[in-house]
């Protein structure tokens, strides 16, 4: 084998790799918001019968951009801490169940709005792209995806609604319930919101 053919070999390694490093957090985001309208709006997943195939594509597309783990523990806030490993991990299983459908559900009723990534701020390894939803009566809706750098992947920690953080709002909701009723309170009410939405899944 020659010399130069490893190199050359390196050097297409090199340039297949390189994308992942320079794609920008507003690209990471844009890279994943199209790969799930191409799902919504390909007719082989469209209906009734493929909601299931359709819903599992989705997931597997959030699941590449969201850290769930990170979300789960500042949502979590103060009382993460005092958790165990095991307790941790079930939250965290629980969290990422909640808020993937409470997503899924929110896209699955997109209907053609148009997207406008309005640009990005990048601090190190936390950046914010921002990104609005035109409406076809020409209303927006604007959105905030605050993301953090890890093994070169920009990933999502938190989605600001029109101001309002998503993981803000489940930190007062879970704070309440933890000082009113307990830790052990919370986790069985996402139990029973996780499992009430497998009844009405079943029955749609």
């Amino acid at each position: 084998m020659s010399v130069g053919r490893p190199i050359f070999m390196f050097l297409i390694a090199v340039a297949i790799a390189a994308p992942a490093f320079s794609e920008s957090p507003k690209d990471q985001i844009k890279r994943t918001t199209d790969q799930i309208l191409s799902i919504l709006t390909n007719p082989l997943y469209k209906g009734p019968s493929k909601a299931e195939e359709r819903r599992r594509l989705i997931r597997k597309a959030i699941d590449e951009r969201f850290d769930w783990e990170e979300m789960a523990q500042r949502a979590l806030g103060i009382h993460w801490a005092k958790r165990t490993v095991e307790e941790r991990k079930e939250f965290v299983g629980l969290f990422e169940e909640l808020l993937a459908r409470t997503y899924m559900d929110k896209i699955e009723g997109y209907s053609g709005e148009q997207i406008v990534y309005a640009g990005e701020t990048i601090d190190g390894d936390k950046a914010r792209a921002f990104i609005k939803i035109i409406t076809s009566k020409n209303k927006e809706f604007p959105l905030e995806y605050r993301l953090q750098l890890k093994e070169s992947r920009w990933l999502v920690y938190d989605i600001s609604i029109e101001g309002v953080s998503l993981v803000n709002n489940y930190r007062t909701q879970f704070n309440s319930i933890i000082v009113k009723s307990g830790y052990e309170d919370l986790v069985k009410r996402l139990k029973e919101k996780l499992a009430y939405n497998d009844k009405k899944e079943r029955r749609s």
